[in-house]
This record gives structure tokens, C-alpha cells and sequence, in this order.
């Protein structure tokens, strides 16, 4: 923009920009293109460090590439829950998948969010700052009971050590590095993070029957269109897909 226009691209004017940046998605046809995509973030950020926010409102928005999440199919869940030599590290990937826990809403988890009488767990503060529950399996209260009475946690579900050595909520890198170890020791090639699992219990859910807006909640989404996004991966319809090869060379 400088060598076009001669001059700092600081120093154009609204109409200048966007007509340079009409040029250059005429020119490289799409939008997404690299060049136009790295000219806009390439403003967005001088005019956010120039304090120009009136500018920063006019640049076009960049699409991002429509990505359909990961999701595990029910043998490879039970395959990664196995994997784990500790209980622990077990309860952690069981509850990721069996409640569909966020990674920092799995760390934040403490005693008193653990409903076993009513089968509930009690998400506080969640993505948006709000609470929801979910329900727990009797499969996960067993192994909560047997976990709490061996370790005798004061606080936090799960702990993790600081330098000093004292108890504290077991991070978000601790828990990626559970669900790294755990897929690596499962054989499963897909590539498995700890959203994968949240993905795979609510397109789980769907293919069960459960209803689109009772996902909805139970994920804790605020907008529906983010839960819409497991009906194009959920195998749902009155007849499941097939391969056409499965018919044409039917005995």
C-alpha cells in the first residue's frame, strides 16, 4: 500500500483503502486469498496500535475456512478411556467425554459441584460466565467415589503441584497432556485434543435421540447455530449413510 499509494497507508483516507481493497480482491478473485487476507490484518493492527479504532470498524471481515470438529467414534472412546494406567488421568477423559467439559471448566471443578445424590454436576462459570448442569453416569460416580477416598482432596476434583509443592487445580496444560498421552497409548490416529471429546459427546448425544436444543444446553452454548454445526457429522435421518459400494457389491 506505501509503494502504491506513495505515502504511509496511515495517511490514506476511508475511501482510499477500500478501494485498494477492492482492487485487490478483484485481482486475486476470492476474498480468503492470502495476499488480501494479510493486507487486512496488516491494517487492522497498525490501526490498532495508532489508536484509529474509526478505521479499524470500515475493513471488511475475513471468513473463516468451515472446518467440521473431530469426532471419535464410540469404539475409540472406549479405546482412549482405557489407556491410562491412573485413575485419576481415567476420571479426567471420562468426564471431558461424559459431561462435555470445557478444559478450563474440567480445572475449575471443585468437591462441592459434585452432585451424587441427583446424579448432577454443578458447571460454574462457564464460557460466558454462566452455570449449567449436567448429568453424571453412575459408570463416573463409582470411579469419583473410589478416586475421592484414595486421594482425600480438600478443595479442587483434581490437583496438580506448584514449586512450593502445595495443592492446586490441576491446569489446562496438565490436562492436554492426559489427553496426548492417553491417545498415544490408544493407537487411535486421528488427531485427539481435548475438544475432540466435547465434540464426540454431543454428536454421541445427537445419534442417541437426544434433542438439538437439550445439546444446546447441556454444552452451554449461547447460540444455537453452534450447536447445528454436529448435524452435519451426526449419522441422524431415517436411514443411516451408506456407501454406495456397500450396495453395488452386496451378496
Amino acid at each position: 500500500m506505501a509503494l502504491h499509494f506513495k505515502c504511509s497507508p496511515l495517511d490514506l483516507d476511508e475511501e482510499q483503502v477500500l478501494d485498494y481493497l477492492h482492487v485487490l480482491k478483484s485481482r486475486h478473485k476470492t476474498p480468503s486469498s492470502s495476499f488480501f487476507k494479510h493486507t487486512v490484518y496488516g491494517l487492522r493492527y497498525a490501526y490498532r496500535i495508532s489508536n484509529r479504532k474509526e478505521m479499524q470498524v470500515m475493513l471488511p471481515a475475513i471468513e473463516r475456512p468451515k472446518k467440521l470438529p473431530v469426532v471419535l467414534s464410540c469404539r475409540e472412546v472406549k479405546q482412549l478411556l482405557k489407556a491410562p494406567k491412573l485413575l485419576k488421568h481415567r476420571l479426567v477423559l471420562a468426564l471431558l467425554y461424559g459431561c462435555g467439559l470445557r478444559c478450563f471448566e474440567l480445572c475449575n471443578l471443585q468437591l462441592k459441584d459434585l452432585d451424587f445424590d441427583r446424579m448432577m454436576l454443578h458447571v460454574r462459570q462457564g464460557k460466558g460466565r454462566k452455570d449449567r448442569y449436567v448429568p453424571l453416569s453412575r459408570m463416573q460416580i463409582r470411579g469419583l467415589k473410589t478416586y475421592l477416598a484414595a486421594e482425600n482432596p480438600c478443595t479442587w476434583c483434581f490437583t496438580g503441584n506448584n514449586t512450593e509443592g502445595r495443592p492446586v487445580p490441576l491446569s489446562t496444560q496438565g490436562v492436554r497432556w492426559i489427553v496426548r498421552e492417553a491417545r498415544k497409548h490408544s493407537g487411535i490416529q486421528k488427531e485427539v485434543t481435548t475438544h475432540s471429546l466435547r465434540h464426540s459427546y454431543a454428536t454421541h448425544l445427537l445419534e442417541m435421540g437426544l434433542d438439538i436444543m437439550s445439546v444446546k444446553d447441556l454444552l452451554g452454548h449461547a447460540d444455537i447455530q453452534t450447536t447445528l454445526t454436529y448435524l452435519h457429522v451426526a449419522q441422524l435421518g431415517r436411514q443411516k449413510p451408506f456407501s454406495p459400494l456397500d450396495r453395488l457389491y452386496k451378496e
